[in-house]
C-alpha cells in the first residue's frame, strides 16, 4: 500500500485529528530533549538480548550512531507533521530494520518500552487536565507508528516470498534489501 494512503488510514482507525498533531507538536519542547535519554534505554534493553546484540555491534560505531537517529526519530514523534513525507520515513526504518534482521518480535517489544518510558515522563510533566489529551495524541502516533513499520515488515516479506525465498526469515531479509535497491 501507498505509504501517504497508509497514514491516511491509520488516522481514520486511529482517530487521530489535526488537534492531536497539535498537542503533540506543543509537547515537543517538553518530550523531544528526553530522546538521548530514552535512546539509551532503548539500546541497553536491545542489549540484553544476545540476539540483537550481534546484530547492534556487528559494525564498529553502529549503535554510537544509532542513538542520534533514535533521538532525531523521536523527536519527530512530537513534531506536529504527520504528511507522506513521514510515512515514507517510517516505511523506510521498517524495512532498514527487516534487513538486517530485526523484525517485528524485537520491534514491538522494544516499542513498548519507548511507550512506557514517553507517558511516565509525561505524566510526571504534567498536570491536571493536560494529561489526559497528552497522553491521548501520544499513544495515537505509537499505534501509527507501529502500525507503518509493521506494514513495512510484511511488504518486505512479501516480496521475498515472491523473489523464491521459504525460509521466513530469509524472505523478510531479502525483501527489504530488494525493495531498498529500488527505493
Amino acid at each position: 500500500m501507498d505509504p501517504g494512503a497508509l497514514l491516511d488510514l491509520l488516522k481514520r482507525r486511529t482517530g487521530f485529528l489535526p488537534a492531536h498533531a497539535g498537542v503533540l507538536r506543543e509537547l515537543g519542547g517538553l518530550m523531544a530533549p528526553l530522546g538521548p535519554e530514552v535512546a539509551l534505554a532503548f539500546y541497553d534493553y536491545l542489549g540484553r538480548d544476545e540476539e540483537l546484540s550481534a546484530i547492534l555491534h556487528a559494525v564498529p560505531g553502529r549503535v554510537e550512531r544509532l542513538y542520534g537517529t533514535f533521538a532525531r526519530w523521536y523527536g519527530g514523534l512530537f513534531s506536529g507533521v504527520y504528511d507522506r513525507t513521514y510515512a515514507e520515513g517510517r516505511r523506510r526504518i521498517g524495512l532498514v530494520h527487516a534487513r538486517l534482521g530485526i523484525g517485528p518480535r524485537a520491534m514491538i517489544p522494544a516499542m513498548g518500552l519507548v511507550q512506557e518510558l514517553s507517558l511516565e515522563h509525561l505524566r510526571s510533566a504534567l498536570r491536571g487536565p493536560e494529561v489526559f489529551p497528552a497522553v491521548e495524541a501520544f499513544e495515537k502516533i505509537i499505534a501509527i507508528e507501529v502500525a507503518l513499520i509493521e506494514e513495512s515488515y510484511l511488504e518486505a516479506l512479501s516480496t521475498g516470498l515472491s523473489l523464491g525465498h521459504r525460509d521466513l526469515e530469509k524472505a523478510l531479509v531479502a525483501g527489504a534489501a530488494e525493495l531498498l535497491a529500488g527505493a
